[in-house]
């Protein structure tokens, strides 16, 4: 039985480990100019994110604002607080990432 678990534990890893390779990449930038967060959104061969899902969530894990990127790949919302915002955006097939906005950036 043990031997048999050893052996599952052996072929499962890599195959669970093979899932984060295969998983689709998104990428998300964002910053803050004049009380206004402002996100880009592409995909790795430059293409932009359009239509793609923006979230953003306080440091509580509260979801405080959600919106559409542009066919620019575009997003921009007023800043909602003065602390680490996680940004997540969610595009077709499976594409999904995330961007912390520090406090520290929003000055």
């Amino acid at each position: 039985m043990r031997r048999l678990a050893i052996l599952l534990l052996a072929v499962l890893c890599p195959l669970l480990a093979a899932t984060n390779a295969l998983a689709h990449k998104v990428n998300i930038f964002a910053y803050v100019e004049d009380g206004t967060v402002y996100t880009e959104s592409y995909f790795p061969d430059g293409r932009k994110v359009q239509g793609g899902t923006v979230e953003v969530y306080d440091a509580a894990g509260k979801k405080l604002v959600s919106g559409t990127t542009n066919e620019n790949g575009e997003f921009n919302f007023p800043l909602p607080k003065k602390e680490d915002l996680t940004i997540v955006i969610i595009a077709s097939m499976g594409h999904k990432n995330t961007f912390v906005l520090k406090r520290e950036e929003m000055e």
